[in-house]
């Protein structure tokens, strides 16, 4: 046997030594949601719903909350999630014969409330409980185990408003068992309660890019990057995919005024796809990937539009914009099946972008779930590990991941990428494949390390079924120094 050959081995022994074997993961729980909208401000909010709705079977959305914002100070509009919801209640028999697990349209619409038709902290205080706000804090409340996220599209003030009230009604120690179970993504500071919601609870878990929209991650849901095939994000491919001879929810997705669906990377990285951890926001996923500190000021460009919200210095660390080095693949006419782009690109936006045709290619699946029998859709393939997704190796070794065991559910051929995700653990500098990286098993050498370190891996498993759908392991190799 070669030595390159008895090292992998070796290497493959170790880990299985060290870590139970692990194929395709059982579902978790599901991930609970309470989404605050300004709904009716612009479009992207209902398109973002519309997207939310074809998830609707993957997270348990406890309510849906009207609000104001920036943008929109007077008014609420609950009347149209319920429009929106009504839609989705024509589709969802046909969306139930692809996976189980969608509510009904009635137990949405029941989940449907309003905040305070009025902008900011201005409509907060006491004797300023609206339902929305009630919610949350009965949300909180119950006996459940699981992290609420509050997702914010519009202005924070309903979710401020639960919060002055707990703190006035409950005990510190309660309020503040009350509080590890929130987590917070909002997108951008809509209205000035963002920012003294992250003042008043600094131990608050809170996902933000404040100051000017242009200085914010989820940009990365909608910018045409120079230089790339932006056609996924296009409004062609939107009328062609979403809009038209996709049914009746499809048809509700109304055209883009502003910016496709800024809102949705809000609730993006919490869809189980195998690639994002909601608790490890600096994991990376669909929704981004986000770094904990304090942000200077002038990185928030605070000059910059973002509807004359207030822009103030952080004064505690919060999860915001990282940066991400990304070389994107692209199909090869000839030979190994994909080649790296002749461009790199580093942006805090990638952390989104990067994985902005797999998202879309799915929310295209969905939307054709609405209207098509199984046998003529799409489903995602199921992505497996021939090991443990966390390893074990030496330093210089040679190891192997393997994603031996995935499969796809309509028996459509699969396509492999394993990558290093260098941003990802302790250890910065990129490690390459040995070989080809578009096989299910590929080979990596570990770095020379002087004490412990960890990489992140991703197997990127993808099917040729139309449009191709992508599902993800992620392996976690902490490298150890050579003894």
């Amino acid at each position: 046997m070669a030595l390159w050959m008895r090292r992998v081995v070796l290497g493959v022994v170790l880990a299985g030594m060290l870590s139970a074997p692990a194929m395709a993961t059982a579902p978790g729980p599901k991930v609970r949601l309470l989404v605050l909208t300004d709904i009716e401000n612009e479009p992207d909010d209902a398109q973002s719903l519309v997207r939310l709705l074809l998830y609707a079977n993957e997270l348990d959305i406890e309510a849906l909350v009207a609000t104001t914002s920036t943008h929109m100070r007077t008014e609420v509009h609950p009347e149209s999630l319920r429009r929106t919801i009504a839609a989705y209640g024509q589709v969802q028999p046909n969306l139930l014969l692809h996976a189980p697990g969608y509510p009904s349209a009635e137990s949405l619409s029941a989940r449907v409330h309003a905040g305070q038709p009025a902008y900011g902290m201005a409509a907060t205080g006491p004797g300023k409980d609206s339902e929305g706000a009630r919610r949350i804090i009965a949300a909180l409340d119950r006996a459940d185990p699981r992290p609420l996220w509050v997702s914010i599209w519009g202005g924070a003030n309903t979710l401020a408003q639960a919060l002055l009230t707990l703190k006035a009604t409950r005990s510190p120690a309660e309020l503040a068992r009350l509080v590890a179970k929130l987590r917070v993504y909002t997108i951008s500071d809509q209205d000035d309660a963002g920012a003294w919601i992250r003042r008043t609870f600094p131990d608050l878990f809170y996902i933000v890019s404040p100051g000017s929209y242009a200085a914010a991650t989820w940009g990365g849901m909608n910018v045409a990057v120079e230089g790339l095939d932006n056609t996924s994000v296009s409004n062609d491919w939107i009328a062609r995919n979403i809009q038209q001879g996709h049914g009746v929810l499809g048809a509700a997705y109304p055209d883009v005024a502003y910016g496709m669906e800024g809102d949705t990377p809000a609730f993006l990285g919490l869809i189980p796809t195998g690639l994002s951890d909601p608790e490890h926001p600096d994991w990376g996923g669909w929704g981004g990937r986000y770094e904990l500190y304090i942000p200077a000021l002038e990185a928030t460009d605070p000059k910059g539009f973002n509807g004359n919200v207030p822009v103030e210095a952080e004064t505690r660390p919060i999860w915001t914009n990282a940066v991400d080095t990304v070389t994107p693949y692209i199909d090869s006419p000839h030979g190994r099946a994909i080649t790296p782009a002749p461009r790199r690109y580093s942006h805090f936006q990638a952390t989104i972008w990067r994985w902005r045709d797999a998202f879309q290619n799915d929310f295209a699946a969905r939307m054709a779930w609405t209207t098509q029998p199984p046998e003529k859709a799409n489903h995602p393939p199921v992505a497996a590990l021939d090991h443990a997704d966390r390893l074990t190796v030496t330093a210089g070794d040679l190891f192997m991941l393997s994603a031996k065991g995935s499969s796809d559910p309509d028996g459509d051929s699969l396509s492999y990428l394993w990558f290093h995700y260098p941003e990802v653990g302790s250890w910065k500098q990129p490690i390459p494949a040995k070989g080809a990286e578009n096989i299910y098993r590929v080979t990596f050498r570990a770095p020379m390390v002087t004490k412990p370190e960890t990489a992140h891996f991703i197997a990127a498993v993808t099917d040729k079924g139309t449009p191709a759908l992508t599902r993800y392991r992620r392996v976690i190799v902490t490298v150890l120094p050579r003894g």
